[in-house]
């Protein structure tokens, strides 16, 4: 997950009863296995002691931020948000390194046409 960040920034009151999101992302970010994904991603910890609601602000390695109300969204669904992003980050890169153009339009009568099956011609020929 860590991979596809640059900073993340998490603000919280730890008195509040809203901070179990907050809670669960940190300790994530600091599993081992998403340190080791990207060591050079920034972690910053707010404890604030005012009525602020906690909040999770994470930076993309493409210097796009976004910020999330920790009290309403769950951990897990800002790491899966975070992965789906990341993944087209990933696209985008792909397509840009091999020289194409981003995004990638495909026309519409293209999107209509037949595609062929894929499956493997072995498993059609044990049917036979």
């Amino acid at each position: 997950m860590l991979k596809f960040l640059s900073k993340v920034k998490i603000e919280f009151n730890a008195l509040d009863p809203r901070v179990a999101s907050c809670m669960e992302f940190l300790a994530q970010c600091n599993a081992r296995k998403a340190k080791e994904s990207n060591p050079a991603c920034q972690l910053l910890v707010k404890r604030r002691t005012d009525d602020f609601p906690p909040q999770i602000t994470v930076t993309f390695v493409n210097g796009v931020e976004e910020a999330f109300d920790a009290t309403s969204t769950p951990a897990q669904a800002i790491r899966t948000m975070i992965l789906e992003k990341g993944q087209l980050l990933e696209t985008e890169q792909m397509f840009r390194e091999a020289g194409e153009k981003w995004p990638v339009i495909i026309p519409e009568e293209e999107l209509h046409q037949f595609a062929p099956g894929t499956k493997p011609r072995k498993a059609e020929e044990k049917k036979q």
